[in-house]
């Protein structure tokens, strides 16, 4: 997450000179909190949501507990992360869908935070995960390409849309949609809403207005990540007038600062629920307090990872490979191809590294390496560039194929090299893996 990276940055640094520490002192403590607090503040965190998180970590940090502890720079550490989860909200928070079906989500925000997008993310999300009946609806009547955008992805979505017109009343739209969805036994109604500043009087009471009229179960409002402490004010607003169950975060893929992601939970009170993560449609994910601060501290995040792969890894084809694998046959080019998209997939390298454990630590030029995703597209441009015959056995591949093929796909001869170099090493590797499976299965069989 782009978003985070620069605080990752600052806080690493911070805590790298204590962690390693076998005594902690006032002095050394109060000198990495000052590191911490402007690593913060840098990262336009609200100033009270900075003081009251230093002021907790410092009380800890100099209990008797810690002082005594076989390894102090680790136990502060730990009091970082317990606080900065604190701060973000201790719990996951989920989506309350426990009545009477349709369950009816409101989504409130500014102009220009994503909420017709959230819509269709969440639309996609609640099918996919939750194997929910969904169906979505537009009450923006001043945007006239906010019905048609929604339109659009909701079908992309694979949801339900509920078709509505400028012309309308945005109180008869979603009255209307709540009767089409209760008719037709969906689970879920998402109602997508105009942008609006919470200083005009005439939108906010439109919003209340829609609000009293389908009584939604959650009212979610949209913050852009790249906003920074102002987006509090229009929160605590919108919650004065709406009670607001929750904040879906979005654009969190940029390279602005987080201050309002860490801020609003603390000024507002209220749970982040999602993160948007990028332009896609499956790039949207439950929000984890705990999971994210792991990745702000360079800890990685197995969990989200492992249920990413769970999600979009085409698990028909990893069987088939699997089984082809213990059949005994060899590992080929149009296996190597169908990994590469499945590591496409699931959003790139980069999207699995950072929620890696450790990956902080690595120099800045193999991390700027890692993150390049083209790689990935140039490694299938060059593979879709060979013949099937060069696929199942790409040892036929010399000079004039590799030239030809290194034309074909827009590459250089030594990107081709470059490829089949890994690929060997691959193969080698699988080759050895499977050696140890016979060893071992030989083994217990004795």
């Amino acid at each position: 997450m782009n978003i985070f990276k620069y605080l990752s940055d600052k806080l690493s640094n911070a805590l790298r000179n204590v962690s390693d520490q076998g005594r902690l002192t006032e002095v050394n403590i109060k000198e990495t909190l000052r590191e911490v607090r402007m690593a913060l503040l840098e990262a336009d965190v609200a100033l009270q949501v900075v003081q009251d998180f230093i002021s907790r970590v410092k009380d800890k940090a100099l209990s008797n507990k810690v002082n005594n502890s076989l390894t102090p720079g680790q136990e502060f550490i730990k009091i970082v992360r317990i606080e900065l989860v604190n701060a973000i909200g201790n719990n996951n928070n989920y989506l309350n869908l426990s009545t009477q079906p349709p369950a009816v989500v409101l989504i409130v925000g500014q102009q220009g935070v994503g909420k017709t997008t959230s819509v269709g993310k969440l639309g996609k999300y609640l099918r996919d995960t939750n194997n929910k009946k969904v169906l979505s609806v537009s009450a923006d009547i001043y945007r006239p390409s906010a019905i048609k955008q929604l339109s659009i992805l909701t079908h992309q979505a694979g949801i339900d849309f509920f078709s509505s017109q400028t012309y309308q009343k945005p109180v008869d739209i979603v009255n209307q949609a709540l009767i089409q969805a209760k008719k037709n036994f969906y689970d879920v109604l998402l109602v997508d809403t105009a942008g609006r500043l919470h200083i005009n009087d005439f939108m906010m009471n439109e919003i209340i207005s829609i609000h009293a009229a389908i009584k939604p179960v959650e009212t979610l409002f949209v913050v852009d990540a790249m906003t920074g402490q102002d987006i509090a004010k229009s929160a605590k607003v919108f919650n004065r007038v709406l009670p607001i169950t929750g904040v879906i975060l979005t654009k969190v893929d940029g390279n602005a600062r987080c201050g309002a992601a860490l801020s609003i939970r603390y000024l507002t009170g209220k749970p982040i629920k999602f993160l948007s993560l990028g332009e896609k449609l499956d790039t949207f994910e439950q929000f984890y307090p705990d999971r994210l601060v792991d990745r702000i501290l360079g800890m990685g995040d197995v969990l989200s990872l492992i249920e990413n792969i769970e999600r979009k890894v085409d698990s028909v084809q990893a069987n088939k490979l699997v089984s082809k694998l213990n059949h005994g046959d060899s590992f080929d080019m149009l296996d190597f191809l169908n990994q590469i998209k499945q590591i496409r997939n699931i959003g790139g390298m980069a999207s699995m590294i950072n929620k890696l454990p450790g990956m902080s630590k690595l120099p800045d030029s193999l991390k700027l390496q890692m993150h390049d995703n083209k790689i990935l597209v140039r490694m299938e441009a060059i593979i879709s560039s060979m013949t099937a015959q060069e696929r199942s056995k790409p040892e036929i591949i010399k000079g004039s194929r590799k030239r030809r093929i290194a034309a074909g796909s827009g590459m250089q001869v030594q990107d081709v090299n470059r490829l089949l170099k890994q690929f060997e090493e691959l193969q080698r590797m699988i080759k050895q893996m499977k050696n140890m499976k016979k060893r071992w299965n030989s083994k217990n069989d004795a």
